[in-house]
């Protein structure tokens, strides 16, 4: 195996470049939601802000049409932006843009194609089995735990199992805190300001350098575990086969091991993100939670429930849904301009920043009957049909929209179903929990729960 070199740790961090940095002082209205003073704004002007900041340019877009422009009629005029992560991701194909992403993306996308998703099931089932295992023993002591973390160390579990044929090669509440670091942009900018003082950081020293460090070595562990059953149809023998065809010479092992790192980062904050919100509206209504037992109990009773049952599982998969438009995991998907353009009557430079407002257009009273009201009933029979095009994005959208969107409401779907019909977490945190807007919608301070067992 070739001998990789990791990148320098500091690479991004507390820098007055990043776009991450510069957005932290409009997030700072709302204590409890910094979100609702840019959605308020947003509505005053018809969903084009655009804000100088410093030697770049920023403009917000809350508008379904101005979302659609960038996503899908300009989308070669609009380039991906993930300069700040890049230590997190390497080279993987969410840095990339163009002919260079389409290759990389290809070979990976059967892998994704809902047709395997009733391979996955069984070993999603399992990770579920193996955290409701973990619950009765919480259920037990009665001690209170962070809803996140447990909803990450799931879905980590779930994909090292499904597409790499791995048990988790790592402890995943370690990796959990390594990624929350580095991730955290208040950790870049608690590293700016001490620059700007005049201090001098050393980089090395500093917890998120630490973090991104001990990261590095987490693709390399899934490489070197033994396969849980050397099944061939797995995404990681996809990438072993791209790093072995010579007709694609950008596919190397450092790309292998980028790959990696974006599922088990992309793969997981997402869709621990909705899990974790899901449970917390459950506990919050007990109604929602009831129903969804019930429907558990029609759709597959006494059995666990197998791919087929996916779709009957409608007002669960509604309740993931909605909790995505509530509260998006990645509420803003940024681009860069690559040409002037216009967008709403408004000028748009070349190398402007582009955020598209995913949580203001799914906020916004235009386009939502009493959007900030949790209502699963959105998404059931004729409704969800009437809904107006890119007023939801929680995946994006167009060539760009995320390749596991749709495994992500299945695994979803299946552990709200499950962990709900055997288990009642109980929030213990402050009401309502803040949200603290990073690169994801994140609860401030986390969400704290017990976990109770239903007799």
């Amino acid at each position: 195996m070739t001998e990789l070199t990791p990148p320098s740790a500091a690479q991004g961090l507390g820098e007055e470049a990043s776009i991450w940095f510069k957005l932290t002082p409009l997030l700072r209205g709302n204590p409890q939601n910094p979100l609702k003073t840019l959605l308020d704004i947003s509505q005053r002007h018809d969903g084009v802000i655009a804000v100088n900041m410093g030697n770049e340019r920023v403009v917000f877009l809350s508008e379904p049409e101005h979302i659609k422009h960038v996503l899908v009629t300009k989308a070669d005029n609009y380039i991906k932006y993930f300069d700040g992560l890049k230590p997190i991701f390497g080279k993987s194909m969410i840095t990339h843009d163009g002919a260079v992403w389409n290759k990389i993306r290809m070979p990976q996308q059967a892998a994704f194609h809902p047709d395997m998703f009733g391979e996955y099931v069984p070993y999603f089932l399992d990770a579920i089995r193996t955290k409701m295992q973990i619950w009765e023993g919480l259920a037990k002591s009665g001690e209170s735990v962070e809803m996140v973390e447990q909803t990450w160390t799931l879905a980590a579990d779930m994909i090292c199992k499904a597409l790499f044929d791995r048990d988790m090669p790592f402890n995943p509440h370690v990796v959990f805190k390594y990624v929350k670091t580095y991730t955290d942009v208040m950790n870049h900018k608690s590293i700016r300001l001490r620059k700007q003082a005049g201090e001098l950081v050393e980089l090395t020293d500093v917890d998120a350098a630490k973090a991104i460090e001990a990261w590095w070595e987490v693709p390399l562990a899934v490489l070197a575990a033994e396969p849980r059953e050397d099944r061939e149809r797995t995404l990681l023998k996809m990438i072993e086969a791209c790093v072995a065809d010579p007709a694609i010479p950008e596919f190397d092992h450092q790309q292998a091991v980028d790959e990696i790192k974006q599922y088990l980062w992309a793969g997981t904050e997402t869709t621990a993100i909705t899990l974790a919100w899901a449970l917390y509206q459950a506990s919050r209504d007990p109604s929602i939670a009831d129903r969804i037992r019930r429907e558990g109990e029609a759709v597959y009773g006494d059995r666990e429930p197998t791919a087929a049952d996916y779709s009957s599982l409608a007002y669960t998969r509604a309740v993931i849904q909605e909790t995505m438009r509530i509260y998006p995991p990645i509420w803003g998907l940024m681009r860069v301009a690559d040409a002037a353009d216009t967008i709403g009557g408004k000028e748009v430079k070349a190398g402007d920043r582009i955020v598209m407002f995913a949580y203001g257009v799914h906020h916004s009273p235009k386009y939502w009957d009493a959007p900030e009201e949790f209502r699963p009933e959105r998404w059931l029979g004729d409704a969800a049909k009437k809904r107006k095009p890119y007023t939801y994005i929680p995946f994006g959208g167009g060539k760009r929209s995320c390749i596991g969107g749709a495994m992500s409401q299945v695994e979803n779907t299946l552990a709200l179903s499950m962990l709900l019909r055997r288990f009642r977490p109980e929030y213990v945190g402050e009401e309502p929990p803040g949200i603290h807007a990073t690169v994801t919608l994140c609860p401030k301070g986390g969400l704290h729960v017990r976990i109770r067992e239903l007799s």
